[in-house]
């Protein structure tokens, strides 16, 4: 649910911890057992350095990412309070035209990284119970029940995403707060025997780590230690939803009972070397919670890891309504279950999502197996950050400053993504092979018809202004029968007033087509992502209407409910004439019928067009596919239940004459 205020409150508060902490929050679950995994359960024999610097790791990973580049930095980047890496393009996208490339691979990598989210979270959660009696109940160590279990939770979850979250949302908060009061007081109990392993706190052992003997992976053991902060970009992400103030009030607990899970739960490991020597797979978060206490861990683990996965489904939804709305993916099919505009639902998304995350779960089968994937692909998404990030603060005058944000979190980042390529072969080609499939829809539609748009011929454009009088004349000619009250054609309307010529034939050549008013309706992206507003020209006429829309990239696209607010707007200042309907069954009501013409141009045969590009006919041919495929102009306009006409029309793509054509007698 979308926040009302920007304002620090104790109810914001409460529900930031429920919407923006539930990746990062539920990290202690897997992070220090993908540690121990790493450095080999056999080979723990000095277990204490370890144990001090991969905490010290862990919190100074949380230091320079979260806190400092995110918490700090990103959130200062807000586009009217809302933020993400989509948000941040949106900001700096007219400052240079590549900073699309970090843009559409950060987004789909993003998205590819977010199916793990779910799978990791709720199988390490559900593997807490294996060999864990519950009053007469038994649970074996067997591993196919557990995938049994998280299948029907994930199942579960994505089924109730139609219905809307906005009464479970208000649960979230307190239960996550249950949630970090847990784990800090359990790793406060664990940290009290060892208090020593607070030395982990000093950098210096980070970075003697790093090099120490002690650490057989080297740098690569960054790549478990990267876990900790994957939550960030989702956190930066989800700024809109709660306000950057409520997320200022709350990281601090949230920091401090991390490190006390942290620091617990590495105070544990060090006073059981013998038992991890052993090579059993125990996972230290649970192992340090005391046994009467053991079953309330894993049903809150689950609450918690049910709330994290619930937040990247609905983190998902946003993301692609950004990216559609910045025209980096195709049109789909957007709901709206709850009250607050930023409830959203897509159908397509919530399907592909589950069926992807599924399969995961069934092709990695063990939260280990998962954690050695986990995190590459991030990796690449806090990159583009960086460098868009860069980007703004050149863009707001901090030139030095940019330079050396850049160079600091580029090569930390760096050297964390050459770490997580060790997971490449572990399994990181899944969420590496999702980022390359998405990044292809992203770019054949983009691009596709950024070419296109190049293709076409400026005489396939003519002036609007040109044709006003026979358009007016046709609006009064009595000869021919009225078409409709309102006539809309949506497309674009450039300043110089030019169209494209298939606008102009559709309404005099093919048929002609008799209206009071003649709308041609132009929808622009706005920057800013709630913007809702019009503009309208008249032409010095009564009857023919240019109107530009501006809407920003998170508002619906309900174009039947804006057109007719602006006709009531338009009548009400006197600039149309009256439209009051002869016989209506709405009392009072105003304004006339609507039909909407839409021209769907298509490319007869691409293979023809031997002038263009292999490139660009490649490009072309891909967005026209996605085209057929993706929602169709009627249903994305809000349009399926108004009189809609589609007209089919060819797309002229510019090429040169064919000067072997001869005339013979």
């Amino acid at each position: 649910m979308r926040m009302t205020t920007q304002k620090l409150t104790g109810v914001g508060m409460l529900i930031t911890l429920g919407i923006v902490y539930g990746d990062i929050g539920t990290s202690p679950l897997y992070v220090m057992n993908a540690i121990i995994d790493q450095a080999g359960r056999h080979e723990m024999t000095a277990v204490t350095p370890v144990m001090l610097g991969s905490i010290s790791l862990i919190f100074w990973t949380l230091m320079l990412i979260t806190t400092v580049k995110y918490i700090l930095l990103a959130m200062r980047a807000d586009n009217r309070h809302e933020g993400g890496i989509f948000a941040l393009y949106a900001l700096v996208r007219n400052r240079a035209k590549w900073l699309i490339f970090p843009a559409l691979i950060g987004g789909a990598a993003l998205l590819a990284d977010g199916t793990l989210t779910p799978a990791v979270t709720v199988t390490s959660a559900i593997e807490g119970l294996k060999n864990q009696t519950m009053g007469p109940v038994h649970f074996s160590g067997s591993q196919g029940w557990v995938l049994l279990v998280v299948t029907g939770i994930l199942v579960g979850l994505f089924l109730v995403q139609r219905l809307g979250t906005q009464l479970i949302g208000w649960s979230f908060g307190p239960l996550m707060l249950i949630w970090f009061s847990f784990i800090g007081l359990v790793g406060l109990h664990n940290l009290v025997h060892d208090p020593a392993i607070l030395r982990a706190l000093s950098p210096v052992y980070a970075v003697s780590f790093l090099v120490s003997p002690n650490n057989r992976q080297g740098i690569f053991i960054l790549g478990s230690i990267f876990l900790a902060t994957t939550g960030a970009e989702a956190l930066y992400s989800d700024m809109g939803q709660v306000g950057k103030r409520n997320i200022y009030g709350t990281w601090p607990f949230v920091y401090l009972m991390l490190m006390l899970s942290y620091l617990g739960q590495g105070a544990w490991v060090s006073a059981h070397a013998t038992q991890l020597a052993t090579g059993h797979a125990v996972n230290p978060f649970y192992e340090m919670v005391p046994g009467n206490w053991r079953m309330f861990a894993i049903g809150i683990a689950t609450i918690a890891a049910i709330i994290a996965s619930q937040a990247l489904i609905t983190g998902s939804y946003t993301l692609v309504h950004e990216a559609i709305g910045l025209k980096l993916l195709p049109r789909l099919r957007i709901k709206f279950p709850g009250s607050e505009k930023s409830q959203l639902y897509i159908s397509t998304v919530n399907w592909l999502l589950c069926a992807v995350t599924l399969g995961v779960v069934w092709f990695f089968r063990t939260s280990s197996n998962m954690e050695a994937a986990y995190g590459l692909a991030i990796t690449i998404t806090m990159l583009m950050t960086t460098l868009l990030l860069q980007a703004f603060l050149h863009q707001r005058g901090h030139g030095a400053l940019a330079v050396i944000y850049v160079v600091i979190f580029g090569l930390l980042e760096g050297l964390f993504l050459v770490a997580s390529l060790a997971k490449f072969t572990h399994g990181g080609y899944v969420t590496l092979g999702m980022t390359l499939v998405i990044l292809t829809i992203m770019v054949f539609w983009y691009y596709g018809n950024q070419r296109r748009s190049a293709h076409v011929e400026d005489a396939e454009h003519v002036s609007l202004l040109d044709f006003l009088p026979q358009l007016q004349a046709l609006s009064q000619d009595r000869d021919v029968p009225p078409f409709a009250t309102n006539l809309v054609y949506v497309g674009h309307v450039a300043p110089d007033y030019a169209i494209k010529r298939a606008v102009v034939y559709s309404i005099l050549d093919q048929q002609p087509k008799r209206a009071a008013v003649y709308w041609f309706v132009t929808v622009n992206e706005a920057d800013t992502p709630y913007e809702c507003s019009y503009t309208v020209e008249t032409l010095g006429t009564q009857n023919v209407m240019d109107v530009q829309l501006y809407l920003g990239f998170k508002k619906p696209q309900r174009l039947n409910v804006y057109l007719r607010q602006i006709v009531n707007d338009l009548l009400a200042a006197g600039i149309l004439p009256d439209q009051t309907p002869r016989y209506s069954s709405v009392p009072g009501r105003q304004v006339g019928n609507f039909k909407f013409v839409m021209l769907n141009q298509q490319l007869q045969d691409l293979g023809a067009q031997d002038d263009l590009p292999a490139l660009d006919r490649l490009l072309i041919g891909g967005r026209l596919l996605l085209q057929r495929i993706s929602l169709s102009p009627q249903r994305w306009y809000g349009l399926e239940f108004s009189d809609v006409v589609e007209e089919r029309v060819p797309l002229f793509i510019g090429h040169a004459p064919d000067r072997t054509l001869r005339r013979t007698l």
